[in-house]
């Protein structure tokens, strides 16, 4: 970490963030010039007319948007895991893995050493395998007995690089007769909310090419997620994206609000943190898609470009404000296409803001161009995660001449999986995997 720069406080005690995502507390964005309804911001290097955003204030008061955590009661299964002790720091766990299907059973041990997050749904542990030294985290929740967990359904699905690995998982009790269940976790240390906050507390800006790297490999992650499982995670930000700082390979943590989004099938609206929460969310829309993690991902692009959050909205109302004073107001085929109850709402007409005026700075053209096909109004009209993933934003990625700030090799980017490729048009793919790649392959294929 030092060797980066990146001087962050030692992994110890509840001051240590780089597990707190995957526990869905709230922003940890204090101090960041938040403009409440109807205020004028320029942190961000724009100003709304004052009387046009007062009037917007006022107007959208009437919308009522629900801005309280719904129920979600439409879980689903969890297939039988393994029973072991609760995990608490300085304790010693024991669990027993395989033995199913002809398969060899083995010991693993580990033991506690200190909690690395808390939060509304349970609690992090990092902890040591005795057999082998390895660092792990042990995600413990609370399990509600009427029902089987979908996250640890999700978590068993799921195997790609920039996804956080399910390692193990079991059942503990307390003295209370509370179930909890334990996924022990690949631990990543470091978050990329922290390291923009390092560089934000410095009012440095983050080197471009680590915006590259976190950008292209969060839209990897949901191409794989989206195509090839079948879900969407809802709760795309900053905390909940684990880095490795060594190597900058970026993974994806946190799918306790995940889901497979089936269409026709009613979902909650409230999900997903404020500040990353697209407008059709905003709206009360049931029957949204996978975009709403593709707008949650322009959030956190821009906010590593701005040092800040873009939208910063004290609440469901304000949101739509922040979003409003940036893009302007959503036209009646827009707002039709977030939630068509909405269609009859006059909305007070405020321009678009100028995106070389929010970002204050010159930025290359490509990644005006991938911001701007993040944040439209129309799910529809978004860019899914493939093709983010070949935007030009990216291209400094596939050159085999580029390196880290520290002149290290990037982290695996094509590593491709045969199902991430499985019904792919070759053009596609012939952009998305570069030549270097492609030959590496061939050669160890022709090898093997």
């Amino acid at each position: 970490m030092h060797e980066l720069g990146l001087e962050f406080p030692t992994c110890s005690g509840r001051q240590v963030l780089g597990w707190h995502g995957i526990l869905n507390q709230k922003e940890l964005h204090g101090g960041l010039g938040h403009g409440g309804v109807g205020s004028s911001r320029t942190s961000n290097g724009y100003k709304g007319s004052s009387s046009s955003v007062d009037w917007l204030g006022r107007e959208m008061l009437d919308l009522r948007l629900r801005d309280k955590l719904d129920h979600d009661d439409d879980r689903d299964s969890e297939p039988d895991i393994i029973d072991g002790v609760g995990a608490e720091a300085g304790h010693v766990i024991r669990m027993t893995i395989g033995g199913r299907n002809g398969q060899p059973k083995e010991f693993v041990s580990y033991i506690t050493e200190h909690v690395v997050g808390t939060g509304s749904f349970g609690v992090v542990f990092q902890a040591k395998c005795r057999e082998t030294g390895e660092i792990v985290a042990i995600k413990k929740v609370l399990q509600d007995k009427h029902y089987k967990n979908r996250e640890l359904q999700i978590m068993q699905m799921l195997d790609h690089p920039n996804i956080v690995a399910l390692k193990h998982c079991f059942y503990s009790t307390t003295d209370k007769q509370e179930l909890y269940l334990n996924l022990v976790l690949e631990f990543v240390p470091e978050t990329v909310n922290r390291i923009a906050r390092h560089y934000s507390k410095k009012n440095q800006q983050m080197p471009l090419i680590y915006v590259k790297l976190y950008t292209y490999q969060i839209c990897r992650a949901l191409a794989y997620i989206h195509n090839c499982i079948g879900i969407c995670h809802r709760d795309i930000k900053p905390q909940n994206l684990l880095v490795n700082l060594q190597t900058h390979q970026l993974k994806l943590c946190d799918f306790g609000s995940a889901k497979v989004l089936v269409k026709g099938e009613p979902n909650v609206s409230y999900i997903c943190s404020r500040y990353y929460r697209a407008p059709e969310l905003i709206f009360g829309a049931t029957e949204y898609t996978t975009a709403i993690d593709i707008w949650s991902t322009g959030c956190v692009m821009a906010e590593l470009l701005l040092g800040q959050p873009l939208f910063p909205g004290e609440s469901g109302v304000d949101q739509l404000v922040e979003i409003i004073k940036v893009l302007g107001t959503p036209t009646r085929e827009e707002i039709k296409c977030m939630n068509p109850n909405y269609t009859g709402f006059k909305f007070p007409q405020i321009k678009p803001h100028p995106w070389h005026k929010v970002f204050q700075k010159r930025l290359p053209p490509e990644a005006v161009d991938l911001v701007c096909r993040f944040f439209q109004y129309s799910p529809n009209l978004r860019c899914t995660a493939l093709d983010a993933c070949i935007h030009p934003f990216f291209d400094e990625l596939r050159d085999t001449n580029t390196r880290l700030p520290n002149g290290r090799p990037l982290p695996p980017l094509f590593n491709f999986k045969p199902e991430e490729l499985s019904g792919i048009q070759p053009d596609i793919v012939h952009r998305l995997v570069p030549e270097h790649t492609r030959k590496q392959s061939l050669f160890m294929a022709l090898h093997t």
